[in-house]
């Protein structure tokens, strides 16, 4: 008696389709922003934590935080902060506007202004939205902190330069 042929198992594999889902379009209005009182703009503060994922997204943003001074990223040398701004009709450029709040020194902890950031960001389109770096020129030991930010859309031809920051020290 021939024995009997031994045949591998046959083994069927279902190849599974990728599907292909596109991002979520933004919500608008942005959910969490601050609406203007024209209803134009919206502007919100991110949290650290939120500009971190921020910046995973947006090469420019990586870009202005990675730029050093002194051999040391901007922001772990100056006090800085950030607005998001976005708007429903489009910008051709924003003008950002705050202030430098904290201590006077180690040993002072009298609270003081220092001073005011101006800074300028170039064109947005309609609901696109864009992360604004605010850089002081105080030095981040005495953690001072950049509040009182507002967020202009503007529609007109800049007079001057775009993007910019302007530290302007109260006397």
């Amino acid at each position: 008696m021939a024995p009997a042929a031994h045949s591998a198992p046959s083994t069927l594999v279902a190849k599974a389709k990728a599907k292909i889902t596109p991002s979520p379009s933004p919500v608008w209005p942005p959910k969490g922003f601050i609406k203007s009182k024209d209803g134009n703009t919206y502007a919100k503060i991110p949290t650290a934590k939120e500009l971190v994922g921020l910046a995973s997204n947006d090469k420019a943003l990586t870009r202005a935080l990675a730029n050093k001074i002194d051999g040391i990223p901007v922001c772990e040398k100056f006090s800085c902060g950030a607005v998001q701004v976005a708007s429903t009709t489009g910008c051709t450029w924003w003008v950002v506007t705050s202030t430098v709040k904290g201590v006077v020194s180690a040993e002072d902890k009298t609270q003081k202004t220092f001073g005011t950031v101006r800074t300028t960001y170039g064109e947005t389109g309609a609901k696109k939205y864009a992360t604004i770096l605010i850089i002081s020129q105080e030095p981040i030991e005495l953690e001072h902190s950049i509040s009182n930010i507002k967020a202009s859309c503007r529609k007109d031809v800049p007079q001057e330069k775009v993007p910019g920051t302007t530290y302007t020290i109260n006397p």
